[in-house]
């Protein structure tokens, strides 16, 4: 699933988790048939995250290994110079400012402006005279540098996943100066070398800073595809993220189509009719995810065979469910249902019958499902005793919102429809006042439970996968007929990206 990040290496890097690149992959002749999930990513993300940049290139240039230089050249009267370059490392890098473009259906266009770096190392040179004579000099070098660096960043499909290449990578020159020995006016001597050995460094800066950039952006690239898999996974349940067509890069955003199928146990459902169309985002936000009804029944019906829609209650949870209301219809059902029994003595599970029917719809998320409720008690000593036990036919609309790292399910309608009832204490079934009782606290206090409960476990699973480390920007969930959009800005984390620097290059 596409989720935070793009362009500017680090930055783009983010991007390239949802996005893939041209012909090496090959999709049907329609487009957007196979998409359960898509993400959109707006040119202001770009520009924010295009604030990351310099930690990347910096990354870039101080991993990179520069190997000796070594070269030599005829002089009148001196004979044959030799020269050679070793020991180069970089100190003092800074970058004054960095830009983003998009080009429409090509590639993303980075450029960053004047990159100054003090490159230091030592210099060893010698010469054999017209008499033979040879001296072997070393001294150590300093070189002053600014440069440009201009990136097109291409964005391949392999095995359908994505793949960055920064290849295409130039830098530009603006100055190269050298000094020996910390001498600036060093005469002759720099002159001479000076000379010699600029064309060569610079080709031997460009190939080995661009090598290392590509190199950053794989591993970048890698590194989300791990963490964007990772999220979508839990023990048996698997969200397939793989790429269902080509990417669309326009102006002012970029979008990935990813398949959204959902697998539990090697098995999954195919998608072939989606309904989304580009048309149903617009550019106002910085992130988009788009989910189809298909992914989420899918994710519903994953969570029902693995056995996860089950809750229990009891001690305080279970008084405040049957305690909604201080009635004497309600403690009536209460003392006949736990018979005198505590509620720390006493347990009630809540479990699904059957896979849940998701309908998305303008008003909201429509479940309807058929729902067990069993009360038992727990004598000291003795066995439990199933006091009571319902099956039920509910039908909720829900309406998601996500605010302070948490979501939240909020029931806006439901009704209920008991199917079954036995009750150890109305073992006959004739007493209406218990189902009447027992239908409103379902409604009232039952629904809101579950869903709560479901809210919170959802929000612990997304925060295990690290989403509460990133600022999210007054999010919204909208959801219309056979589909649900999350849009919303967010703030970038780079202390994570200097964190992973750290610790992976």
């Amino acid at each position: 699933m596409c989720w935070a990040g793009r362009m500017m290496l680090g930055t783009f890097s983010i991007l390239l988790v949802f996005v893939h690149g041209a012909a090496a992959c090959e999709f049907g002749p329609f487009p957007y048939r196979a998409a359960g999930i898509v993400c959109r990513m707006t040119k202001p993300a770009a520009l924010l995250l295009n604030r990351e940049t310099a930690q990347v290139i910096q990354a870039a240039f101080r991993n990179a290994k520069f190997p000796n230089i070594t070269g030599e050249r005829s002089m009148r009267l001196l004979g044959r110079v030799a020269y050679g370059l070793s020991n180069i490392q970089v100190n003092d890098l800074s970058i004054e400012g960095s830009e983003v473009e998009l080009k429409e259906d090509d590639a993303i266009y980075i450029s960053i402006k004047n990159v100054t770096a003090l490159f230091k190392g030592t210099l060893t040179y010698g010469y054999a005279g017209a008499w033979f004579l040879q001296l072997f000099h070393s001294v150590d070098f300093e070189i002053e540098s600014s440069i440009d660096l201009q990136l097109n960043i291409d964005l391949m499909c392999q095995k359908e996943q994505v793949a960055p290449d920064a290849s295409d990578c130039y830098l530009t020159f603006h100055k190269l100066t050298l000094h020996l020995q910390g001498d600036k006016e060093p005469g002759w001597l720099k002159q001479l070398f000076t000379d010699f050995i600029s064309f060569t460094l610079k080709l031997v800066l460009k190939r080995e800073v661009c090598k290392e950039i590509n190199a950053v952006a794989q591993t970048l690239t890698n590194f989300i595809l791990d963490v964007a898999a990772n999220f979508v996974r839990d023990k048996d349940v698997i969200v397939d993220i793989s790429l269902a067509s080509d990417p669309v890069i326009k102006a002012n955003y970029i979008e990935s189509h990813h398949k959204g199928l959902v697998l539990y146990k090697n098995s999954s459902s195919m998608l072939s009719d989606s309904v989304f169309s580009p048309s149903l985002l617009t550019e106002s936000r910085m992130l988009y995810f788009w989910l189809s009804e298909h992914s989420l029944s899918s994710l519903a019906a994953a969570a029902f065979l693995d056995g996860r829609l089950v809750l229990s209650l009891r001690g305080e949870k279970l008084q405040e469910l049957f305690e909604m209301e201080d009635t004497e219809v309600q403690r009536k059902a209460v003392q006949m249902i736990f018979q005198g029994t505590s509620y720390n003595d006493s347990v009630a599970k809540v479990w699904s019958l059957s896979q849940p029917q998701i309908s998305l719809q303008p008003e909201g998320t429509v479940v309807r499902c058929s729902v067990a409720l069993e009360v038992s008690i727990l004598p000291a000593g003795e066995e439990p005793l199933v006091t009571l036990y319902m099956e039920k036919e509910i039908t909720v609309t829900i309406q998601a919102t996500y605010a302070e790292k948490k979501l939240i399910l909020q029931p806006v309608d439901s009704s209920v429809e008991i199917k079954v009832f036995k009750c150890t204490a109305d073992p006959s079934g004739v007493d209406p006042s218990i189902q009447s009782f027992l239908q409103n606290m379902i409604l009232v206090a039952g629904i809101p439970e579950v869903t709560s409960s479901i809210g919170s476990a959802l929000t612990s699973l997304m925060n295990s996968k690290r989403l509460d480390l990133f600022d999210i920007i007054n999010p919204e969930i909208i959801t219309q007929k056979g589909y649900v959009i999350a849009q919303l800005d967010f703030g970038f984390p780079s202390h994570l990206l200097l964190n992973f620097f750290d610790k992976s290059l």
